[in-house]
């Protein structure tokens, strides 16, 4: 197997594609990752929630990683990670025309709410959120079968 450095085009085109990713955040040096649905637009990666652990956190710590890969084998796979800041979306004037563009790319794929809407168990329903990501870095890797 070879494995390569994608350029940014390559990764973009791979977040273009990508529903599903690993978002990371940390307080007071503990990592937590989670998956969370996602939709790119320009530098942001946009997502929704309820209220829960990974938005505490972000809201301490607002920097954050994701980590979105395609995996076609054990030898053939690409995988793209992103450094960047969360941005909390309140449902307020503001901050009305970005939640309108995160529900609106969001919402072009079925089940979109998953697994952001979803909890184990609720003691009382919680409020949903919208939030971006402003994309500060992007890395990239693939391998390729020899």
């Amino acid at each position: 197997m070879i494995i390569k450095e994608m350029d940014r085009t390559a990764c973009l085109a791979l977040l273009h594609t990508a529903r599903i990713g690993r978002l990371a955040c940390a307080l007071e040096g503990q990592p937590y990752i989670v998956p969370v649905s996602l939709a790119l637009d320009g530098s942001y990666l946009y997502s929704f929630s309820l209220a829960g652990k990974k938005v505490e956190w972000m809201r301490q710590n607002a920097k954050v990683c994701v980590q979105i890969d395609d995996l076609k084998s054990q030898r053939e796979w690409r995988s793209v990670v992103i450094y960047g800041s969360f941005e909390e979306l309140p449902d307020r004037i503001g901050t009305k025309v970005q939640r309108e563009r995160a529900w609106s790319l969001l919402s072009q794929h079925a089940q979109w709410w998953e697994p952001g809407g979803l909890k184990p168990v609720a003691d009382a329903p919680t409020p949903h959120l919208f939030y971006r990501i402003h994309m500060e870095e992007i890395t990239g890797r693939q391998a390729q079968p020899t």
